[in-house]
């Protein structure tokens, strides 16, 4: 027997000859889902901000005209709030129900550097945490039928503020509360913490529109969607040069379709998350039924990312027709992950269903396929996650240093992996499998060779 167990010898036979388990095609739920989405429309009424006082001089700080411009579009029953041409000034947003910003040619909505212009402090997620901190620059708290398009610009202009000096802040400290519970009202963040706020951020809202606009230089996240459903982002070009640069944050949402967009980010360009540890658990609310196609991805990590704050769950994300470093959209950095599902056992929560089909590109800087538990050397606290359902189908990637890597937990395998039909060449080093169950390679060749 050669020092196995006979449990150990049929779980060996088991893993060399099963093959996923998949009950049905798992793209055949996509068309479902697509019609479940439905982008808000709006009142035909338009609301131009200098009719309210704003001025696009670049120097005139117009957060009073923004608020009093989106009031009365919402109080008469919404429709258009118009920036025309110009260079528009501002503290922070508060978006309502029904209505649509729109930033027009020619037009830039800039958002003042001063912290104090994002009191007073709102009910936030931070990094996968419910805390309050600053406003994040817009933002929509329990509202439906928002919109914000284009062809205009938002800019965050962090590079030019104390933003990018305020790196992590008291990011242990807010952990800590949610590790131990600390009821979060009495977690104040804000003057003296140094924690950046979102760009963008509606939380608890739904139907919801992001359209033709470009976001540029955000303090950390560029467009983050906290508890909320049926949401829209469609031909958005997306720049970030801080850390914490994500281009796209689903959180602990579901029904989003994100397509047609370009990334170039300082970090992840679409990201999938339910909330971190103790306090994620607790909340329990997963991400699931997300749809990403045709878009290009230029961010210093993953492509399509999941996590790494997974702890309510995430099911069911689908991407397919996406190039990574595009040539003729090359971005400040290459891609480091096509795919990046990073957790760990201070996680916890179930990943399932994880799908990829016709995502091709080049010069990917680690890993092709990234799928692991051990995020940040694993954690330590035991909650194990559960990871089940990856597949790949039609991938061409030329450059890399790995095809894939998988890890499971020796108490936690990740289970049915699929990679179909795929090519990946120049690949630099052979894939690295641990405690994986039930992966299959058919149809796919690395370097020109099978994998075995």
């Amino acid at each position: 027997m050669s020092g196995l167990t006979a449990a150990g010898l049929l779980l060996s036979a088991g893993v060399a000859a099963a093959e996923p388990v998949l009950v049905r095609d798992p793209w055949r739920e996509v068309p479902l889902i697509l019609a479940r989405i439905c982008p808000p429309r709006f009142r035909g009424k338009d609301y131009d901000v200098t009719a309210y006082g704003a001025k696009g001089d670049g120097l005139t700080k117009n957060t009073e005209a923004f608020y009093r411009a989106i009031t009365a579009c919402h109080q008469a029953g919404g429709g258009r709030v118009v920036v025309p041409a110009g260079t528009f000034l501002t503290g922070g947003i508060r978006l309502l129900s029904d209505v649509e910003l729109h930033v027009g040619e020619g037009a830039t909505v800039k958002f003042s550097t001063d912290p104090n212009d994002y009191l007073p402090l709102v009910l936030t997620r931070w990094e996968g945490t419910l805390c309050y901190n600053y406003q994040p620059f817009i933002y929509a708290f329990e509202e439906k039928n928002i919109a914000i398009t284009g062809p205009g610009t938002i800019d965050g202009d962090a590079v030019s503020g104390t933003w990018a000096s305020w790196g992590a802040g008291s990011t242990p400290l807010l952990r800590q509360w949610g590790e131990d519970g600390v009821p979060v009202e009495e977690r104040i963040l804000g003057v003296g913490r140094n924690m950046r706020p979102n760009m963008i951020q509606f939380f608890r809202c739904r139907n919801l529109l992001v359209e033709d606009v470009h976001l540029r230089n955000p303090a950390m996240w560029s467009l983050h969607f906290v508890f909320s459903q049926n949401i829209t982002v469609r031909r958005v070009e997306f720049y970030s040069t801080n850390s914490q640069g994500d281009g796209v944050d689903i959180d602990s949402s579901s029904y989003a379709h994100v397509h047609d967009c370009k990334f170039d980010t300082n970090d992840d360009c679409v990201v999938v998350k339910s909330g971190r540890d103790a306090d994620g658990r607790r909340v329990g609310i997963p991400s699931t039924r997300v749809v990403v196609e045709r878009c290009k991805f230029s961010g210093r990590w993953g492509g399509i990312t999941i996590g790494s704050e997974t702890s309510g769950g995430v099911s069911k994300v689908f991407c397919r027709d996406c190039e990574i470093n595009a040539p003729d959209f090359p971005g400040r950095y290459p891609v480091k992950h096509a795919l990046y599902l990073k957790t760990n056992q201070d996680r916890g929560g179930v990943i399932d269903g994880v799908h990829l089909r016709n995502v091709f590109g080049q010069n990917v800087e680690r890993e092709v396929l990234f799928v692991s538990m051990y995020y940040q050397n694993g954690g330590t606290k035991g909650f194990f996650p559960q990871i089940n359902n990856v597949t790949v189908d039609r991938m061409r990637i030329s450059g890399g240093k790995l095809a894939a890597c998988f890890r499971g937990f020796p108490q936690q395998h990740i289970r049915n992996v699929q990679i179909t039909d795929s090519t990946f060449t120049a690949i630099a080093e052979p894939n690295l499998i641990e405690n994986t169950d039930n992966l299959v390679f058919r149809n796919t060749t690395i370097n020109g060779v099978v994998p075995a």
